[in-house]
C-alpha cells in the first residue's frame, strides 16, 4: 500500500530533524545525563517538528539501547513506538478529545505504572484546544505526577495555553525551517525516491511551504504525479499559483496605474482556474521584496525571496514607485486576503482591490481639513451666547438660595475664586466645551441626580465654573453635601483641576410652578379622556 511521503520521511531520530538544533541538542543532553523534565511544552507553527520531536523524545527516554541521546530504532520498544502499538506512549488529540471527562480518564490512567517501559509518556497534541475545565483537571496531575509519568504538550497557539500549565513545563519554541534547509531536504528525498526534481522546483516548493517541512513534502508528493520532471513551472501549475510572468505583469500594471491591463491578466488566470487567494499571497510577497529593495538596497539581496532571474525585474519595478506607495499596496492586498476568506465571490473582492491599487487608493493619507475658520466662528458664537446669558455684559448675580457658594457643603473641595465675580465681564467667560463629558462622568458617580442637569450648560472664568440649568430642582438637590461633592469630583475627573462652582436657574420660581401646574392639568385631562373612552366602550 502506498504511503504518503511526509509519513514515510518523518524523522525518526533527533539527528534527522532539520533547523531545530537548538532544541534537539538540549533534549539529547538531558537524555544522556538522565535529567529529563516531567513536562515539556513544544510550540511553533505547523510542520516545524513539534509532534515528531515529541515521539522521538518518548522513544529515546524509554529505549534500553539509547545512543548519544537518540533511540536505537531496532529494539522492540522503538519498533512498536514507530508502529503506534506501544501502550506506554499515549498520544491524545486535544482537538477531538478536549472535554474534562477525557482528561479525567487520563488522570485515572496515570496512577498505573507502565507495562514495559521505564516511563509512561502522554503526548497531547494541539493542547490549546482543551476546555477550561479540562485544563483545570490536567493541572494537578501535571504539577505532581508520579515519578514514572511524563507529559509532552504541543501547540501552535501558545497564547491560548493557561499560564498555570505553561509554568509547569519546560518550553521549547520551534522556529520556521529555513528555505535552503527545506530545499536541500527535498532534493535528498527526491533522490531517494528516484524523482527528477530541479533546483528551482525545490526552491519554489520551499518558498510555498512557508517554513513547514510537512507542507513541503506533501507538495513534492503531489507534484511527483504531475510531470516526470518537477520544475518551478510544474510546482506553480500543481499548486494553482500564478506563473511568474503573469505575476510581474500585474505588478507592473499596478505601478503604472493601468487597471485594464491588470484586470485582463486576472481574467486569463481565472479562466485557467488559478487560485486567486494564492495569487494575492504571491503579490504580497513580491511587493515585500520591492519594499525591501526600496528601504534597504544594500542588504536587500539577502532579505528578499525570489528566483535569481527575477531580481532585475523587481529592481526595475522598484525604480518606478515610492516606498510609501508600495507599503500602501501591501496593506490593501493584506486586507483583501483577509476578506477573501469570508466573501462568497473571491474574484469580485480581488478585482475591487486591484482597481484600488492601480488607482492609488490609500497611497497617501488624506490631508487633514483646515477647520480653524469654523472653530473661530464657533468660538465667537459661544462668546455671544455667554454674553446674552449675562446681564449687561456682567455675570448675573444669582439669588443667594440659587447658588452653590463657597460656603456650600462642597466648599471643602473648592479653592478660593481667582476672579472677582462682582466685576466679571463677558470677555472673561469661556464656554466649557467638556460639559457633556462632565455630565457623563457625573452620571457614573451619581446617576439618580444627573437627570436634574438635563439641558444645562456651563462656562468657566478662571477657576470658577458657572452652571446654568433649566430645572430649579437642581438647586434644591445640590444644597445637599453628597450631591455637591459628587459634581465637584466629576468636574475634577474631566478637567483635571478643582473649580469654584456657581449655579443658577434660567426658569423663575413662578415659571417653574406654572409649568408644573400645566403638566398636572394635562395629566388629569388625559385621565378624564381615558375614563370617558372606557365608559363609552362599556355602553
Amino acid at each position: 500500500m502506498y504511503k504518503a511521503l511526509y509519513r514515510k520521511w518523518r524523522p525518526l531520530t533527533f539527528d534527522d530533524v532539520i533547523s531545530q538544533q537548538h532544541i534537539t541538542d538540549t533534549l539529547k543532553n538531558q537524555i544522556i545525563n538522565d535529567k529529563t523534565a516531567h513536562a515539556y511544552l513544544f510550540t511553533g507553527s505547523r510542520g516545524t517538528g513539534k509532534t515528531t520531536c515529541s515521539r522521538i523524545l518518548a522513544k529515546a527516554v524509554n529505549c534500553p539501547d539509547m545512543k548519544d541521546g537518540n533511540p536505537c530504532l531496532v529494539c522492540d520498544i522503538c519498533r512498536e513506538a514507530d508502529e503506534g502499538s506501544l501502550t506506554d506512549i499515549i498520544e491524545i488529540d486535544a482537538a477531538s478529545n478536549n472535554s474534562v471527562e477525557d482528561i479525567r480518564d487520563l488522570r485515572d490512567g496515570a496512577v498505573y505504572s507502565p507495562e514495559r517501559c521505564r516511563y509512561k509518556i502522554y503526548i497531547i497534541d494541539e493542547v490549546h484546544m482543551l476546555s477550561p475545565s479540562a485544563f483545570n483537571a490536567l493541572l494537578k496531575i501535571m504539577e505532581e505526577p508520579p515519578p514514572y509519568v511524563k507529559f509532552i504538550l504541543a501547540t501552535t497557539e501558545i497564547h491560548k495555553v493557561p499560564a498555570t500549565i505553561a509554568s509547569r513545563c519546560q518550553r521549547y519554541d520551534f522556529r520556521r525551517i529555513r528555505q535552503e534547509d527545506i530545499a536541500a531536504r527535498l532534493l535528498y528525498i527526491a533522490q531517494q525516491e528516484e524523482l527528477s526534481l530541479t533546483d528551482d522546483g525545490a526552491a519554489m516548493i520551499a518558498k510555498l511551504a512557508d517554513g513547514g517541512m510537512r507542507d513541503a513534502v506533501s507538495l513534492l508528493d503531489q507534484c511527483s504525479v504531475s510531470a516526470e520532471e518537477i520544475t518551478a513551472a510544474t510546482v506553480s501549475a500543481t499548486a494553482g499559483i500564478a506563473g511568474r510572468d503573469h505575476l510581474y505583469e500585474i505588478l507592473e500594471a499596478a505601478v503604472d496605474g493601468d487597471s485594464p491591463a491588470a484586470l485582463a491578466v486576472v481574467d486569463r488566470l481565472y479562466d485557467m482556474s488559478k487560485d486567486l487567494t494564492r495569487l494575492c499571497e504571491e503579490l504580497i510577497l513580491q511587493l515585500r521584496n520591492i519594499m525591501l529593495l526600496k528601504a534597504s538596497p544594500q542588504t536587500a539581496d539577502k532579505l528578499i525571496v525570489c528566483m535569481p532571474d527575477e531580481l532585475e525585474r523587481l529592481k526595475a519595478i522598484a525604480e518606478k514607485t515610492e516606498l510609501q506607495k508600495v507599503m500602501d499596496k501591501i496593506t490593501l492586498f493584506q486586507q483583501c486576503r483577509e476578506r477573501m476568506m469570508r466573501v462568497l465571490n473571491k474574484r469580485v473582492e480581488f478585482e475591487m482591490t486591484l482597481i484600488r491599487v492601480c488607482n492609488g487608493a490609500g497611497s497617501a493619507p488624506a490631508a487633514a481639513a483646515d477647520n480653524s475658520d469654523i472653530y473661530a466662528k464657533l468660538k465667537q458664537l459661544e462668546n455671544k451666547l455667554a454674553q446674552v446669558n449675562t446681564s449687561g455684559g456682567r455675570a448675573p448675580a444669582p439669588k443667594k438660595e440659587e447658588v452653590l457658594t463657597a460656603n456650600s457643603p462642597a466648599a471643602e473641595a473648592e479653592p478660593a475664586p481667582n476672579v472677582d465675580l462682582k466685576k466679571l465681564s463677558g470677555d472673561q467667560i469661556t464656554p466649557c466645551d467638556k460639559w457633556e463629558e462632565i455630565l457623563e462622568e457625573f452620571a457614573k458617580i451619581s446617576p439618580s441626580v444627573a437627570g436634574s442637569l438635563a439641558d444645562s450648560y456651563a462656562a468657566t472664568a478662571g477657576n470658577v465654573m458657572l452652571i446654568t440649568s433649566k430645572n430649579r430642582f437642581f438647586i434644591t438637590l445640590f444644597k445637599q453635601k453628597e450631591h455637591a461633592v459628587a459634581l465637584g469630583q466629576a468636574i475634577y475627573n474631566v478637567m483635571g483641576q478643582r473649580y469654584v462652582i456657581r449655579a443658577r436657574c434660567e426658569t423663575s420660581e413662578h415659571e417653574q410652578k406654572s409649568l408644573a401646574e400645566s403638566l398636572i392639568k394635562k395629566a388629569q385631562n388625559s385621565n378624564i379622556e381615558t375614563a370617558v373612552d372606557n365608559k363609552s366602550n362599556q355602553i
